[in-house]
Parts: C-alpha cells; structure tokens; sequence
C-alpha cells in the first residue's frame, strides 16, 4: 500500500491540536519568531524562547522535533519549547524540510543549517555556545543522534559533503525521547512506511553510500555527548531505548535511562513528555534538566 502522508499529517495534527488546545504564551516568555536560517522558505524557519529578564548569554537548547521526518514544524512544539525555556534555557526551535517531498538527508542538511545558524548567531539571542543542549523525540531524537555523531565523529563526517560546525558547537548532554536509532535494522522492520518513504530516494539513487550513512551507530563513539535516553510504558518505540542506552554505555559515554509509567498508565504513551498537562512530563522534563546542569557541572 502507497505510504499516505497527507493522512499520517492529518492524523498527528488533529491529535496536536487537541493535546495543546487553550495553550498560550506565558507572560514572562520572550520570543523571537519566524527567524529565517536557511533557503528552503517556510521549512527554514526557526524561533527563540528565553525568559524575559534574561540579558546576557545563557545555557541553551536546541530542540529537534519529531513527527515520522513527514510531520511537524516549530509550531508543534512552541509551547514544550517555551516550557523548557521557563526552566533557565534558551531555547532554539525550528521546523526542516519533511519527506517524502523531500527525503533523506534534506533534513539531516537543515538541522546542520540550524546549528550553524547557532553559531553565526548566538550573541544576538541571550545562547551561550558554551553551554549547548540537544532535545529530540521520535524521529527527532534518531535525527539528533545522527547529527551528534557527525559533530563528534571524523570517520563519519567523511561520509557527507556538509561543512559541520563541529568544532564551533560542543554539545554538552543530549536527551534523547522516545526514538528509534538503529537506522540499518530499522530499514528491515514492516510496516514502517514513514520511513521507507524518507530513505526510498536515497536507496534507489546511491544505495551503497546511503547505506553507510544509515550506520550510524557503528560510528558512535566517546565523544559522544551524556545522554539521557527516555521512553515510557506505552510507548511503541521502547524497545529502542535500552539498547541504544547500553550501547552509549559500552562506548564509554556517561548515560542515564528511564522508563516512565507503569503497567496500568497506558496512557503514558509515545512522546508523553509533550503533553504540558501531564504530571508525569513535567517529572520528565524536570529530571532532563537536572541531568543537563549535572553534565554542565561536570565539565
């Protein structure tokens, strides 16, 4: 069956709305909307969230959304963003170009425009590049450790033409949210359309690069940045988590894991912790921030 994307939009959407139906902008929030960063139109625009007596450079985030690399953009998550950013961040959250109008690595190429925008751009919006975070979810958070591993391996850089400001941006921790990261294995599972769709192109044009590119676990190494790997009781991405966090560990890269939910909360489900009404992502999101300062801490 022909992968639908319109539907798959639809369907995500509907349930967006509703999960973020009556949320506004809090008072205290500065925001710096629609900013444009790359030359793609619409899909190259990002916004920035910081509180408003901020004045001078601080700890930030760079968030990565999720959606099957077919759905969602900044506005999605404006209000988990300026939720993050109530917590002392700032924060940076921007919508790339989506299959399967537009597949693999066009989005991998606009979040590599994103953090060199981040780069360019940092002193203008209270970001310290000092003090770098990376939040993604689903797809988001298989595309932040994908960016990850190109901004801290020089082996698998080589796999790509970008230029990679990996030596402007260190990243500090990353938290990663109910993703799928064994993209090679993840090819070979049925019935995940999205994701055909994103690779189909790509397979078909250059399928012997493409497929070390899709390796990108084999590229991991220490200096990958502490990560925080999170998923819940329901969530249909679980059996992702674990490993990539055993994974992280046996690399030498200092890691934490959760679960979140139990049993009988079936409606801890995929990426929970966007739901600004949930007790349980504000736990989460709570326990991602401790463990970002506890990395800052450290270095």
């Amino acid at each position: 069956m022909k992968f639908d994307a319109e539907k798959l939009r639809r369907d995500f959407g509907a349930s967006d709305k509703k999960r973020d139906a009556g949320l506004t902008t809090p008072s205290n929030i500065k925001r710096y909307d629609d900013i444009a960063y790359g030359e793609h139109g619409w899909y190259n625009l990002l916004d920035v969230y910081h509180k408003k007596d901020v004045t001078s450079p601080q700890k930030t985030i760079i968030d990565i959304h999720g959606g099957g690399w077919t759905y969602g953009d900044k506005d999605v998550y404006q209000h988990y963003c300026m939720d993050m950013a109530q917590r002392g961040f700032t924060v940076v959250n921007f919508s790339y170009r989506l299959s399967p109008e537009n597949p693999f690595p066009a989005a991998l190429e606009d979040i590599n425009a994103a953090f060199t925008w981040v780069a360019d751009n940092a002193a203008a919006y209270n970001i310290d590049l000092d003090k770098i975070f990376v939040t993604g979810d689903s797809a988001g958070a298989q595309l932040a450790s994908q960016y990850l591993t190109l901004l801290t391996s020089s082996a698998y850089r080589g796999l790509f033409s970008m230029q990679i400001p990996y030596e402007r941006i260190k990243v500090k921790a990353v938290a990663l949210n109910c993703g799928c990261y064994d993209m090679k294995e993840r090819m070979g599972a049925e019935g995940d359309e999205p994701y055909l769709a994103y690779m189909d192109k790509a397979l078909n044009e250059e399928r012997e690069l493409t497929l070390q590119r899709i390796d990108v676990i084999r590229y991991i190494n220490a200096d990958f940045p502490p990560a925080y790997v999170m998923t819940s009781e329901y969530d249909f991405l679980k059996d992702y988590a674990k490993p990539m966090y055993e994974l992280l560990k046996e690399k030498g890269v200092v890691c934490e894991y959760r679960l979140y939910g139990k049993a009988e909360d079936r409606y801890m489900g995929h990426v929970f912790h966007l739901d600004q009404r949930l007790e349980e992502a504000k736990v989460c999101n709570d326990d991602e921030c401790r463990f970002f300062d506890e990395m800052l801490e450290r270095s």
